[in-house]
């Protein structure tokens, strides 16, 4: 009895503290009090304990989160964000796609970070080999289906020069899930695997709306909008970026869903930046809707420009990105960086700008600014 009173309290306490900390209610709780039975499991004392650890909490989501995958006809998820403070990392989960047991049959891709910033490099690779060992260990899988990647803090010099750059050769690609789509990861090549989870929601709401619409998509890296464009019924789909890879790698993608180019849809291998100043040619440079999702930063090479700042350039970038908008055209425009703040100045007087960030970022996202999001339109009071 006086464990189950203690239970209550403790759960509300912990209830109160998720919520302020911003926790998402659809996910799983993390149990704090042991019962009787469960100790009698873990050959522990019942009572009180702290938060379970790396292992017990990756064993936690993926029951819960396996289920509402297959609702949603999606096989690649975040398992976890930091959630445990001595465990500061993050893992997400490709499920290979015709796996007979989700749950069991994929890969991770962590990232570990540091605890501390005056934790020896001693510590730092005991600490390392001991939450690898907890998450082989939560999600039962073998060592070559847990692949590390190291991102450290970018500086202003570093630009996006990480995301195109190759770290390894091994090419070991796989097909998931997206909303019933399909698309190639590569898990050990580049520090990207080529699916940016965070936006699978906004990816969603551009293929219900992309009926007959002309769909333009800028940064488009490995193409997903433009996939989830063509299924939704697009008229047209451009998709521009500056890498041949992956350009070559969205070709590969619209293979996967039945789709291919041709004079409606088309790529572009260009620096987005000189492509947007220089202008649409005629009408059929004009889109109904249009997808933005810059870097931070950039000083590559190829740029003409030097060096693109999204805090500093942004107002710039958003009245190009209109001069390609049809009338009551849209556009998705988002950014990762944490010190933006969208410039009264950058939106055209004859477009709406409302941010959508609370409905952009997925559930299955503990931190709920892993981007920023925003919509414009042309007379926004008469859109929805």
């Amino acid at each position: 009895m006086i464990f189950e009173i203690l239970g209550g309290l403790l759960a509300l306490a912990i209830t109160a503290s998720a919520r302020r900390c911003g926790a998402h209610d659809a996910l799983p709780r993390i149990d704090v009090i042991r019962s009787p039975a469960i100790a009698a499991q873990v050959g522990s004392p019942p009572g009180r304990y702290p938060a379970p650890m790396l292992g017990e909490r990756l064993a936690n989501r993926m029951r819960h989160l396996a289920k509402w995958g297959r609702k949603q006809g999606i096989s690649c998820f975040r398992l976890y964000e930091r959630d445990v403070p001595e465990y500061p990392a993050i893992v997400d989960w490709y499920a290979d796609e015709h796996a007979a047991d989700p749950t069991r049959e994929g890969d991770a891709v962590v990232w570990l970070f540091a605890r501390k910033k005056d934790e020896t490099l001693e510590q730092e690779v005991e600490h390392r080999r001991d939450a690898e060992a907890e998450i082989l260990a939560g999600l039962d899988i073998p060592r070559e289906r847990m692949h590390v990647k190291h991102r450290g803090r970018q500086s202003s010099g570093a630009g996006d020069r990480e995301q195109y750059e190759r770290v390894d050769t091994r090419a070991n690609t796989k097909t998931v899930r997206e909303h019933g789509l399909r698309f190639e990861v590569n898990l050990s090549d580049y520090l990207d695997v080529g699916l940016f989870l965070d936006h699978r929601p906004t990816r969603k709401s551009v293929q219900d709306r992309a009926g007959g619409k002309r769909v333009l998509n800028l940064f488009a890296y490995t193409g997903a909008f433009s996939v989830h464009a063509r299924a939704g019924g697009a008229a047209a789909t451009t998709t521009v970026d500056m890498s041949r890879t992956y350009l070559d790698w969205y070709e590969r993608n619209l293979a996967l869903n039945g789709h291919a180019l041709d004079a409606d849809h088309r790529l572009v291998q260009a620096d987005c930046l000189q492509w947007l100043a220089a202008g649409p040619k005629d009408d059929a440079d004009r889109y109904d809707t249009i997808i933005c999702d810059p870097p931070t930063f950039s000083n590559s090479k190829r740029m003409k420009a030097g060096s693109f700042s999204i805090d500093r350039d942004h107002p710039g970038l958003i009245r190009d990105l209109a001069r390609f908008a049809a009338p009551k055209g849209e556009i998705f425009f988002s950014t990762n960086s944490r010190s933006f703040e969208m410039s009264p100045d950058a939106v055209p007087g004859n477009f709406g700008c409302r941010e959508i960030s609370n409905r952009s970022v997925p559930e299955d996202f503990r931190n709920k600014r892993i981007h920023r999001c925003w919509r414009l339109a042309e007379g926004w009071e008469k859109r929805r």
